[in-house]
């Protein structure tokens, strides 16, 4: 049986018009692509992967901040941490704020979301208000507050004494002063859930909702049947999101309690890093700290996306 040529012939002195075709480069788009992407690219290496290969790199030293000199003591620092006494209630301050702030924020703000997403009088200026604090710095919030929480003239001080309820000096508990730290960051935190679920809401499929009506479905079941499922992808992004933005806040730790009381009281691991860093000269120690961090919030990450993906299939 003879050979078919399936690519047209070219005409004496022409190339052909398809052989050879996927060697060709248009230099114009390449050049346009890197002159895009070469600025981004250069500054994501200078501000972020080599302040974090630094990071590791010092680490393995012990370095005075003040001083040029950095002797190299391998994993000496990364012992020293998991030895120290103060870890213990490092970590649990960690775990104990981020998991809180991480509930508390999404389902206030699920909750704000689906009570502004019905159709109710001034509601666009409720949902203002909902996410003003969002975008206010946390240091602000947390001067504020402080006032809130305080035992003498503070606002909880005023409710709490009109039904003759005792109030907690909030300043001088550990347990009390971690509370305080996590409901100020709770309420600072919620406008953003609040704005991702609502925009959730307002994308999710109405006709389902139609049919849900008819049927006489019950609110509850409605919810869990119905919308639940739609917000789904919301939730397991807030989950990501909220969650590293709460294991690395700082701001607010700092106006409020200066990681006290009683020494650790409301410390985290953000806070301990920068305690260590800039007020006892301890870089080497404090970079130890940030990477233990790092590989952490790496770990929890991966875990989260390998389990969406599992959902989603």
């Amino acid at each position: 049986m003879p050979a078919v040529d399936y690519f047209p012939k070219a005409q004496e002195g022409e190339r052909h018009p398809l052989r050879g075709s996927r060697l060709r480069v248009n230099w114009r788009e390449v050049g346009l692509a890197a002159a895009l992407i070469g600025p981004n690219l250069i500054l994501l290496i200078l501000f972020t992967y080599r302040p974090l290969v630094d990071n590791i790199r010092i680490s393995f030293y012990n370095w005075n901040i003040a001083s040029p000199t950095m002797n190299f003591v391998g994993f000496d620092n990364y012992i020293q941490w998991f030895q120290a006494p103060e870890t213990g209630r490092v970590v649990f301050n960690t775990v104990v704020f981020t998991f809180s702030a991480v509930a508390g924020s999404m389902i206030l703000g699920l909750i704000l979301a689906l009570l502004l997403d019905q159709k109710l009088a001034g509601r666009a200026a409720m949902r203002s208000v909902v996410f003003v604090p969002y975008v206010v710095a946390g240091a602000a919030i947390g001067v504020a507050f402080q006032f809130v929480f305080d035992p003498n003239y503070g606002l909880i001080q005023y409710a709490l004494g009109l039904i003759n309820v005792p109030v907690p000096n909030f300043y001088q508990n550990q347990n009390w002063a971690l509370f305080m730290v996590t409901v100020t960051y709770i309420w600072k935190n919620t406008g953003y859930t609040f704005v991702i679920y609502l925009a959730a809401l307002q994308g999710r499929r109405k006709d389902l909702d139609e049919a849900s009506e008819i049927d006489g479905t019950p609110t509850i079941r409605h919810f869990f049947r119905v919308v639940a499922p739609q917000l789904r992808g919301s939730t397991f992004f807030l989950l990501i999101t909220v969650l590293l933005n709460s294991f690395q806040v700082f701001d607010i730790i700092s106006a409020m309690t200066n990681g006290g009381p009683f020494g650790y009281g409301t410390a985290t691991m953000v806070y301990q890093v920068y305690q260590e860093t800039f007020i006892n000269n301890r870089a080497g120690y404090g970079a130890a700290i940030a990477t233990i961090m790092f590989v952490v919030v790496l770990a929890i990450t991966v875990a989260q996306l390998q389990l969406q993906r599992r959902m989603e299939k």
